[in-house]
């Protein structure tokens, strides 16, 4: 028994809230085996040593306060309740008494300190113990509980996986980077409160806001608007282009944990900086350590439809460098909590988007969600919350326009087909990509689809000039999977289906932009004017050089090419837009020896330079959830072109099961560079067999 608070000369000696065996049947042994942790709905025992018997007629009372002012006071009923109730049990042997308390499927999450009072026959306190604390969570596995998933496999993946992986990158050309959520890691779930406990809804009025952390939803909204820094005390700040010369760029970060701690050490002040998908990641950090099932969710080819008319405007302008404001972004990450909406209705439980990027105002704060998955699916966008804008993210159109010499604007183009595509997560059956993009949308052009269309009152487009010529003319670009730090070669062709030769004005652009469509520069620009046969084709090549790209491409590394085709006559022109993501080298990790629960590790890590430039200012960094802390490691002197880096590195693992070990590395003309090693760590059972001796 391990004895947590003793008291002399009295009649209670000591109190053991047996954390061990409490925190093991409640899931909760990885987050703190010495602090009590439990989950709601599901009973757990403490014990009351005893000098003597308990004295005739005399009784104990349990008594719970929430809030660092109490601001939430709960008596502990003796028999079973209603089930929206704590209530105790409790039975003598040995001068011990065992008390088995029930808390309610329903009760509030946080930090509970409890009071074992002794009462005498007439009321009156005899004797107080009150300085024990323990921590209540939800419960997936409970199912009474409103965040209850029904299937082990899930449970393991949404609450209890502590490593990830992000998809991001095109539609088209997928990558993936891991990702350590760390949840279970030490003092997280301290900070996971500290977050809650900082937003304006605690400040204004904390006993409203302790009473309703009993519900997921206004828990998870509250996650959403404080993971952000806008506004408000938030964990992190957003920035999304160069420089971050006073904080971390988005792309060094390779876990939740290192923000968390930073932000609660620091005094809440906000990190910097984040990016969508590290918005994302401390999300679901936090939500899976407070115990709702949270999964990351990738949307390739996403919508910021700001006016909320279902469609991106973009005017075809090739000389103006004015960003508009609707944008479609090539990858924008959220995540997605399971719980069950009872206050909507019937159809809307399950899966519901929750994003924490700072984006549009929701009841005037920056937060976005709980939105139901199924709502988006079947257009129903009256329900709370934030769905007309999560349906624009995966459904709106992107119109094309120019402006015409007297000022007017003239639609291009419709594109019905290229937002919400691919939309991802990583499978429960390992770090592969699973497709949820039917979850979100009726496949295109179905009947199903137009229906939702319709439901969602979907703005009609405006249709082409009457008297327009179909067009004869395809315009496509065709490009490699190139790596950054080579030339490559980009294709441009025009093809005529018509009878007649065609005269072309033909305008291409290229540009470095951001995944989220901010323009870092100009990488290269022409027009001509050619002729293409009859049925034939017209291609032009551009050759991108390393030294021009490199003067402007951002740390996404991608190139975004426009092309637009302008025939003689009365046809409209005909647009094409490709994005170039350029790939990077991954770094090589090779662990030594098997790995055992605090028994040192080595590992080494290399790393070759393959740009045609020598590189500056290197740095690795490490970490991994129950293997190490971040960790960096500095490279000294120049690193050539063609030059291997190794650096060597020792830790002690200190939880047990498969570890994922995170590394990334940053210099000054290339940055991002990923790798990740399975690490299996085990327990070392050592021989304890007695030694025999003596004859036989």
């Amino acid at each position: 028994m391990q004895p947590i608070f003793r008291s002399q000369n009295a009649f209670i000696v000591d109190v053991d809230l047996r954390s061990h065996e409490n925190n093991l049947a409640h899931r909760t042994r990885e987050i703190d085996r010495e602090r009590l942790i439990v989950r709601r709905g599901q009973p757990f025992s403490i014990t009351v040593q005893c000098s003597d018997s308990l004295p005739p007629r005399h009784q104990l009372e349990l008594v719970l306060h929430l809030g660092k002012r109490d601001e939430v006071v709960v008596k502990v009923q003796k028999q079973r309740g209603a089930g929206d109730s704590w209530w105790f049990d409790q039975q003598e042997a040995q001068g011990e008494i065992l008390l088995t308390l029930q808390s309610p499927a329903d009760a509030i999450i946080g930090q509970y300190r409890l009071v074992v009072l002794l009462m005498s026959p007439d009321g009156r306190i005899v004797e107080k113990v009150d300085e024990m604390s323990f921590h209540v969570l939800f419960n997936p596995w409970c199912k009474d509980d409103v965040v209850y998933l029904p299937d082990e496999r899930l449970l393991h993946e949404y609450i209890m996986n502590e490593d990830g992986v992000i998809f991001m990158d095109t539609w088209d050309y997928i990558k993936s980077i891991p990702w350590s959520y760390g949840q279970f890691e030490d003092f997280v779930m301290d900070i996971c409160f500290e977050v809650l406990d900082n937003s304006k809804e605690a400040l204004r009025n904390s006993k409203m806001d302790i009473g309703s952390r009993s519900d997921p939803i206004y828990v998870s909204r509250m996650v959403t608007a404080m993971v952000n820094a806008n506004g408000d005390r938030g964990v992190l700040m957003g920035r999304w282009r160069a420089p971050y010369l006073d904080g971390v760029a988005p792309n060094r970060w390779t876990g939740s944990v290192p923000i968390l701690r930073q932000w609660s050490k620091s005094g809440i002040k906000a990190v910097k900086y984040g990016q969508c998908w590290v918005f994302a990641g401390v999300a679901c950090t936090v939500l899976r350590c407070l115990g709702i099932p949270t999964r990351l969710i990738t949307n390739f080819c996403s919508a910021h439809d700001v006016d909320g008319n279902l469609s991106l405007d973009f005017v075809v302008d090739f000389e103006s460098r004015e960003e508009k404001t609707d944008s479609k972004w090539n990858f924008h990450c959220w995540v997605e909590s399971w719980m069950r909406r009872d206050d909507l209705p019937k159809g809307n439980d399950g899966w519901q988007v929750l994003d924490p990027t700072p984006q549009e105002l929701s009841d005037g704060e920056f937060c976005c969600g709980p939105c139901p998955v199924a709502a988006i699916k079947e257009g129903n966008l009256g329900v709370k919350y934030d769905a007309p804008f999560v349906f624009a993210e995966v459904n709106a159109d992107i119109v094309y326009w120019r402006v015409l010499p007297g000022g007017q604007r003239q639609q291009i183009s419709v594109d019905q087909r290229n937002v919400g595509r691919n939309i991802s997560t990583k499978s429960v059956y390992g770090d592969v990509r699973e497709d949820v993009t039917l979850l979100y949308k009726y496949p295109e052009g179905s009947v199903e689809e137009r229906e939702v269309y319709k439901k969602a009152k979907r703005r009609a487009t405006l249709q082409p000039n009457e008297g327009v010529e179909p067009a004869q003319l395809s315009l496509s670009i065709r490009h490699p999977n190139p790596v950054f730090g080579t030339d490559f070669d980009v294709i441009v062709e025009v093809k005529n289906e018509g009878g007649d030769d065609a005269n072309v004005q033909l305008t291409v652009h290229a540009m470095a932009v951001t995944y989220n469509s901010l323009h870092q520069g100009e990488c290269q620009r022409q027009m001509n004017n050619v002729t293409v046969s009859a049925h034939n084709a017209h291609k032009e090549v551009l050759r991108f050089r390393y030294d021009d790209y490199a003067k402007c491409v951002s740390d996404h590394h991608l190139i975004r090419v426009k092309a637009l085709a302008e025939a003689q006559g009365n046809s409209l022109p005909i647009m094409a837009v490709a994005d170039i993501p350029l790939s990077l080298p991954e770094l090589h990790i090779q662990v030594l020896g098997k790995a055992f629960v605090w028994e040192q590790l080595t590992a080494f890590i290399s790393f070759t330079n393959p740009l045609p430039v020598p590189l500056t200012g290197g740095v690795f960094t490490l970490e991994g959830a129950g293997l190490l802390s971040d960790t960096h490691i500095y490279v000294d002197g120049v690193i050539s072109p063609g030059q291997k880096v190794s650096v060597k590195i020792a830790f002690t693992p200190m939880r047990t099961g498969v570890r994922k070990l995170l590394v990334d590395f940053d210099s000054d003309r290339l940055k991002d560079v990923k790798g990740v090693a399975s690490v299996v760590v085990r327990k070392k059972y050592r021989n304890t067999l007695p030694v025999l001796s003596g004859r036989f």
